[in-house]
């Protein structure tokens, strides 16, 4: 559970860093306040959520099962585990 949590926290954090990059490299004043203003933080935050609710769409589209298939979890036969598969 932690992986995607922290999948998705790197995706929000993208727009930032690519704007804390772009600072640096155009010498512009990485810790100028002026070069954070309330409203480019707003704009990355938009950003940023356009991006991680893209992601989740794409996850949940292209991830899992195919459609109307039944789950048979993992189970022990003759004293071996067989592995859940999906049919």
């Amino acid at each position: 559970m932690i992986r995607p949590v922290l999948t998705e926290v790197g995706i929000f954090l993208v727009p930032f860093a690519a704007y804390a990059l772009f600072l640096v490299l155009t010498r512009a004043g990485f810790l100028n306040p002026a070069s954070w203003s309330s409203v480019i933080i707003l704009r990355l935050a938009l950003g940023a959520l356009v991006l991680v609710a893209a992601s989740v769409l794409l996850l949940v589209r292209f991830s899992g099962a195919p459609a109307h298939s039944t789950y048979e979890p993992a189970h022990f036969e003759n004293g071996r585990l067989v592995p859940g598969t999906e049919q």
